[in-house]
């Protein structure tokens, strides 16, 4: 999982090659991010997923509960549901980027943090647990493939922003 996610990552990075910091931080309207908070949101999670399979793989408290019937067909098809989440905290919490390099050093240690829990997720003991709140209790490795599984869910959110900025012919 390490190669998927990790190629997700490294797609994302390619990508930024396209933007100006003026596209990275363009809103068409106060309740959509910019690509660049949409960046920094796929950053934040990143990190904190892979938080979660580091806290189950040190992990010695055993929990008996599973996955939600969303998370087990999620994680069956190693793909987040194709709908829109509405986050609890309000779009404008998601800071804008100040700089292109800022997101390209958070995606670097995104992948550096991928590279090394990837030799430890795989001997956590899976009864070691953190509970995510729409799909239930997860194990090391279900938290490290949620990172791919989210960060290509928002691929599909970065193409509709880049419509947004084509639309308004920002450079």
């Amino acid at each position: 999982m390490l190669n998927d996610s990790s190629a997700i990552i490294e797609q994302y990075i390619r990508n930024l090659d396209r933007y100006s910091i003026e596209q990275l931080r363009y809103k068409c309207n106060e309740d959509v991010w910019s690509v660049g908070q949409m960046y920094i949101h796929v950053i934040e999670v990143a990190k904190e997923y892979i938080g979660h399979a580091e806290t189950c793989a040190k992990g010695t408290h055993e929990v008996p509960e599973g996955k939600t019937e969303d998370g087990t067909k999620a994680l069956a098809a190693r793909e987040w549901p194709n709908i829109r989440v509405k986050l609890d905290q309000p779009v404008n919490e998601t800071r804008n980027p100040e700089t292109k390099d800022e997101i390209i050093a958070g995606l670097e240690q995104v992948l550096e943090k991928l590279a090394y829990w990837a030799g430890y997720v795989d001997e956590a003991n899976p009864a070691c647990k953190v509970r995510h709140g729409w799909f239930g209790w997860l194990k090391a490795r279900d938290w490290f493939e949620m990172v791919g599984m989210h960060s290509r869910h928002h691929l599909r959110q970065k193409a509709k922003l880049d419509e947004k900025l084509a639309e308004a012919g920002i450079r």
